[in-house]
């Protein structure tokens, strides 16, 4: 049910227009840079987006000039952990799991989850109860099982389902954020 979920979604995003998809991100990184949840976090997590994923260079360089401290998470496969480390325009970067831009853990500072005030979640689509799903790794929710800070998806209104099939694991985001507005969990 989820891997329809997911490829019913990501055909979804295929078919619009790259106009479309930069207005409508355009307003979605509007609302998000006007929440309190933004403004008063100094240390923010968050990917590197690839592809039709919600652009995130923006929101990093945004961060930066705003003082905040931005951190990108590695992938540790043979655990199934994920660490983020802080990133910088300095910071080494390497292509490893799914092709995702990772910074090398050898040559960056690790951030521990206690001082991470916002986690901006990754998906490919979500419901209004904050429930996601995501590329199928389940480090999100590994990561987020005892992260107390605020978490938020982003995502365009077309990722918006009514039901994600969720189970025991899986741990809904705080906030979820399109190009509409802004949707609170708790």
């Amino acid at each position: 049910m989820k891997k329809e979920l997911r490829l019913q979604t990501l055909a979804k995003l295929d078919q619009i227009s790259a106009e479309e998809f930069e207005c409508s991100t355009a307003l979605l990184h509007e609302h998000l840079l006007q929440l309190p949840a933004w403004k008063q976090a100094k240390t923010i997590a968050l990917t590197m987006s690839r592809g039709k994923e919600i652009p995130t260079m923006p929101l990093i360089e945004k961060a930066w000039e705003e003082g905040k401290t931005v951190c990108i998470p590695t992938c540790f496969p043979e655990t199934k952990e994920m660490m983020f480390y802080e990133y910088t325009p300095e910071t080494k970067m390497t292509s490893s799991y799914f092709g995702l831009l990772e910074p090398d853990p050898r040559a960056s500072a690790a951030v521990h989850k206690e001082a991470i005030d916002l986690i901006i979640v990754p998906g490919v689509c979500f419901d209004q109860k904050g429930y996601r799903i995501g590329f199928g790794g389940g480090y999100y929710d590994r990561y987020l099982a005892d992260y107390h800070g605020v978490t938020i998806a982003l995502c365009l209104s077309l990722q918006q389902i009514e039901h994600v099939p969720a189970e025991a694991h899986d741990i809904p985001v705080s906030m979820i954020v399109s190009e509409k507005g802004t949707l609170y969990q708790k």
